[in-house]
């Protein structure tokens, strides 16, 4: 079973590449938090095939519709959302999803149809003969599935599935912005060799030093946001993000593909939210953030700058207003500081390339492979931005929960005076 987040915040999804859709489950919003679609949906729009030149050409609208977990009295305005029609077994059946209204604490669902998956592109991949692309799920999820696999796209290994990610973690940060003002983001640091000369992490954690308070206004976070997404790919360097597109075009002329790092960083964060081992929230960080796909490495704070330094230099300073540093990323024994929270996420180069490789055959026969069709990102990281905030978001609410359920107020507990 596969459930991110968890046990008290939790998203569950079920959908392939080329399958008609993505259907996602979001467990625990906690009751109240007014909600919309068109609030799910500009995540989405980030995340979607189509949103970036330097992405896959494959281009789906991905449009959310909710079908459960929200009311309000006004059931015009509740159920004003997308028209949903269908036909079964010469039956016709309409209604339409929620708009808008506030989260009820049941569950939530929603759907994203698929309308662009061309499944005649991998028909190479089919059956025991099928071929195997170098560092993909083709041969082990082949072999671990008896055979009985979707290879259409990479079935539910592709980042298609991630659609349930932003649409659970959506609800999440809307939900930590209004309660904390916590704002979650990200910037890519690195494509290929070349490396930004401005970190996102770096930058926050300036500012807070700088004016003296842990607590970014909002006007500051959006002018932020609106220089991330001003250029030409999702970063705060533009200069660098003008010469990472280039390197990204270039490699996709030649058939190959890159690595990339992203910083994904959360500001205004609650203190005190996490457990010092199990429970730690850097595990859990480190899980979430480390298990999306194509992600070979993630760190926290410093990272691995830190193993060259002496305790007497990495030891961040701290005076009665806060800590005057950040090189813990806002963690400490898997604890938050109220510092941000820093974590900086290593993907590999994308897998499915146009170069001939050496491989194998699904019945392990040897081959010389050639991609002969499909549609694919040649930088997986340009794309994964929006998800990793998602899965940070939802940890962190998943975090904040637990820590308040050990926070019991009896006069909640009462239902007459």
């Amino acid at each position: 079973m596969e459930i991110l987040g968890g046990p008290l915040f939790a998203v569950a999804g079920a959908g392939e590449s080329h399958g008609p859709a993505v259907t996602t489950i979001v467990f625990g919003c906690p009751p109240g938090l007014k909600l919309s679609r068109t609030a799910v949906q500009q995540y989405l729009d980030r995340r979607r095939p189509g949103s970036s030149r330097h992405g896959t050409p494959r281009n789906e609208k991905d449009k959310v519709v909710l079908l459960s977990g929200l009311y309000q009295d006004d059931h015009a305005a509740l159920t004003a959302g997308p028209a949903i029609h269908l036909t079964v077994d010469n039956a016709e059946f309409q209604t339409t999803g929620y708009e808008e209204g506030f989260t009820t604490g049941e569950p939530i669902s929603a759907i994203v149809l698929s309308a662009s998956g061309k499944s005649g592109h991998y028909a190479q991949f089919m059956g025991p003969t099928g071929a195997v692309r170098p560092g993909h799920t083709d041969l082990v999820k082949y072999h671990q599935s008896k055979g009985f696999v979707d290879v259409r796209g990479g079935g539910r290994s592709s980042y298609r599935s991630t659609i349930s990610d932003v649409i659970g973690g959506a609800i999440a940060r809307i939900y930590l912005q209004e309660t904390f003002g916590t704002v979650i983001l990200s910037s890519i640091s690195q494509v290929g060799s070349l490396q930004t000369g401005v970190r996102l992490g770096d930058f926050v954690s300036e500012w807070i030093r700088g004016n003296g308070r842990q607590t970014i206004p909002p006007d500051e976070i959006q002018q932020l946001q609106d220089r991330l997404a001003a250029a030409e790919i999702h970063s705060l360097d533009a200069d660098f993000a003008q010469a990472a597109g280039e390197l990204i075009k270039k490699t996709r002329i030649e058939g190959d593909s890159l690595g990339a790092a992203v910083e994904v960083v959360a500001v205004n964060v609650p203190a005190l939210v996490g457990e010092p081992l199990y429970h730690s929230l850097k595990v859990r960080l480190m899980g979430s953030l480390g298990g999306l796909h194509a992600v070979q490495s993630c760190e926290i704070g410093d990272g691995i700058e830190v193993i060259a330094r002496r305790g007497s230099e990495n030891n961040d300073p701290i005076r009665h207003t806060g800590y005057q540093a950040n090189s813990h990323g806002g963690l400490i024994g898997g604890i938050t500081t109220g510092m941000p929270l820093v974590c900086r996420v290593g993907f590999k180069p994308t897998s499915t390339i146009h170069k001939p490789q050496q491989s194998v055959r699904k019945n392990l026969e040897e081959m010389e492979f050639e991609l002969e069709a499909g549609r694919h990102d040649p930088c997986v990281g340009v794309r994964a931005g929006v998800t990793l905030e998602s899965r940070l978001a939802i940890e962190l609410l998943n975090a904040v929960l637990w820590r308040q359920s050990q926070h019991l107020d009896p006069q909640q507990f009462q239902l007459f005076a």
